[in-house]
């Protein structure tokens, strides 16, 4: 099967975890209860590797990577499960012991960067930031070291823009200001929610490239949150295919996109337009809707949406199983 795609292929990863997350799950509280956004979710992120988390909008992933940070709203809760990071279990740190690490050692890129820049703070003041607070520097020290970061990261005439705000800056190069504060610190690991949302695809790559350099040369860890397939593909190591709160499948790459083994991972890849398809055909569709998270199947959450239902789907959630090397799958009926 072929979806038109260069999967990434790198041989090179260290094998340390830099993060281990332990059947980890979050809830949230709401007029109508309690409300199960994670459930069991389970991951592994290595030292110079990329991660990617997939899957359509509310199954996950972004409250998955704002646990990592304890960056839930008041109405958000941790209910079980580890998240180590260096030998650290971040779950049980106070609120002084995770601030000391969020934006030093762990760095967030945000979906929207004119939401995430304060506008009435110019780039550079902003940019400093972190770089006072967790180094210690003056304000001198951090301005120059903005510049070198704003210059790391193709921003032209970098040491000009420092006194510019956000609204002199495009969408792309807004962007590039999120990469530059995140990478302020030299953390260990960088979170990327959507961080091409509403560029064109020259900039997307633009971006994407320089956070996949970035990653190899810190020897880093990268977890990359998208719905783009196209994206994975080209800058993934391994992928986490979520839905519902859970991951229903995991394993590298370049499984994944030769040998997709779940019913929904299957789906997403086939309602890719192809380059190879035939001129009138229609793009295949995964029929229904998500299910709401108050009101979740008995069973697997996917089986009103799926052709391999069979009774034992309706009535238990599958786990999380190996089927071959380093490729989990959380399905009953699908061969």
């Amino acid at each position: 099967m072929r979806w038109g795609f260069n999967v990434v292929k790198d041989k090179d990863l260290s094998k340390h975890a830099l993060l281990e997350i332990d059947d980890l799950s979050v809830s949230f509280r709401t007029d109508r209860g309690m409300v199960q956004a994670v459930d069991s979710v389970s991951l592994v992120v290595n030292a110079g590797e990329t991660l990617a988390i997939v899957g359509e909008s509310g199954s996950g992933k972004s409250v998955t990577a704002l646990s990592i940070l304890r960056l839930l709203a008041d109405s958000g809760q941790i209910d079980r499960g580890t998240i180590s990071f260096d030998g650290q279990n971040l779950a049980e740190l106070n609120e002084d012991e995770i601030r000391a690490i969020r934006g030093n050692r762990i760095a967030m890129i945000f979906q929207e960067p004119m939401s995430s820049l304060n506008p009435v703070l110019t780039i550079g003041s902003q940019v400093a930031e972190p770089i006072q607070i967790h180094r210690g520097l003056s304000k001198k020290e951090a301005r120059v070291q903005v510049a070198e970061l704003l210059a790391r990261v193709s921003i032209p005439d970098a040491e000009l823009r420092l006194d510019d705000y956000p609204h002199h800056f495009s969408g792309g190069m807004r962007q590039r200001v999120m990469i530059a504060m995140a990478l302020a610190c030299q953390p260990k690991l960088i979170i990327a929610d959507e961080p091409t949302t509403a560029l064109d695809v020259t900039v997307q790559a633009q971006i994407l490239a320089l956070l996949k350099n970035v990653t190899k040369e810190e020897n880093s860890g990268l977890i990359l949150i998208t719905h783009d397939l196209g994206v994975v593909a080209r800058y993934a190591n391994k992928v986490a295919v979520m839905y519902a709160g859970r991951i229903v499948e995991t394993a590298s790459a370049i499984d994944l996109y030769k040998n997709p083994q779940h019913p929904y991972t299957k789906g997403l890849m086939e309602s890719i337009p192809g380059l190879e398809g035939e001129a009138g055909n229609r793009l295949s569709s995964i029929k229904g809707q998500p299910p709401n998270l108050d009101n979740l199947p008995t069973g697997c959450a996917f089986a009103p949406r799926c052709n391999y239902t069979s009774d034992r789907c309706l009535q238990s959630k599958p786990a999380l199983e190996a089927i071959a090397d380093n490729h989990l799958r959380a399905c009953f009926g699908y061969e």
